[in-house]
Formats: C-alpha cells, structure tokens, sequence
C-alpha cells in the first residue's frame, strides 16, 4: 500500500548534538526564536599547536530567524582550550569565544535549488551547526598560541627553557673559520699549565 506522505529522509540525525530543529519557526518570515545549550566537541577541532580538547564543553547562545530564503542563525560560541607555546613548548590553557552567523536555505526554494556549494542547506527542518561553529572557532584560533607575551623561548644551543635558566645563561659560540686557532690555543694552555 503506497504511502503519499512519507517524510523526506534526512542524512543529519536529528539527535546529534549541533543538531537543531526549525519546526517551531514554521516558515513565516519574521518568527524567532532564541536557544542556548551546552555540547561536546568534535574530534579535531583545532590547529597543530592549540585546539578544543575533544569532548569538552561548547556553550553555544544563539538567535533563529526565517526568512524569505531559509532560516538565519546568529550566535556566539565558547570553549576550552588546551595546546603548547609555540616558543618554548610548555602547555598552555586558556578559552575562546567566537561570533557566528550562517544563513540555511530552503531546499526546494529557487534560492535553494540554485544554492552554491558554499551555501548551506536546511535538511527538511533539520540544521547542522556543527561545520559552522568548527570554520568560526579555527579561523580565530592562534597559530603560534604563547604561554605569556613576552615568553624568551628555547636556547638554541642546549634547548633549556629560558624563562627557566639563569640570567647570564649563554654559550660561547665560536666562528667555524676560528676553531683551529681556537684549538691551538687551547693546546697551548694546557701545555703552560702542565
């Protein structure tokens, strides 16, 4: 027995934690809701050195709006961060707060059949938030995270951490076009002092 009203099969699983559902907005320009939830980070969300830690928490606060196209979200998301210094590799924590906003649009609108692939779709009244947060939170992320401002780094010569070291820390570094004269006079100690 056919079923005329099957609902349309989305490829987002409405229990995902970015997940959020539109319904309540119904397709009237104008409407608005506002929501706030708490959700566990992905895997990978980050750069070489300083990222989300996986499963930590993401305080999201955001507004949904439709419009004539699909349904405008605005938001604001924050997290934990963990990662090392770029300079002198100890570990550094602190957090991150970005602003987002994305526009989904209707699928089986004009503007929606011709969408671009850079534009995003709603899936039914399903949104996906997840890529949105992910492209907001890395492009802010630093790309050389410091544990302080004004860290020294490593010695280049033995690779103790300078904020460490002792204040007259340093090597005696000798030209390469010296050395054997450098030899010699060292030789030339040794035999004066034997």
């Amino acid at each position: 027995m056919p079923h005329g009203s099957r609902k349309h099969l989305t490829r987002i699983d409405p229990r995902a934690p970015f997940v959020i559902d539109t319904t309540t907005l119904g397709r009237r320009p104008g409407s608005m809701r506002e929501d706030s939830r708490t959700v566990p980070a992905p895997a990978d969300l980050g750069v070489e050195m300083v990222g989300v830690p996986e499963g930590a928490d993401i305080e999201l606060d955001f507004r949904l709006e439709a419009v004539m196209e699909g349904v405008l979200i605005s938001g604001t998301a924050r997290a934990p961060l963990t990662g090392e210094c770029a300079r002198c590799l100890e570990p550094v924590t602190s957090s991150i707060e970005v602003d987002f906003q994305e526009l989904y649009v209707y699928s089986d609108t004009r503007s929606g059949e011709s969408a671009g692939e850079d534009e995003r779709r709603l899936e039914g009244d399903l949104i996906d938030l997840e890529p949105v947060v992910r492209d907001a939170m890395v492009l802010a992320l630093p790309l050389s995270p410091l544990c302080q401002d004004d860290c020294p780094g490593l010695c280049s010569e033995c690779g103790v951490r300078l904020a460490d070291a002792e204040p007259d820390h340093h090597h005696e570094a000798v030209d390469p076009r010296w050395a054997a004269l450098q030899g010699m006079l060292d030789q030339r100690q040794e035999d004066q002092e034997g």
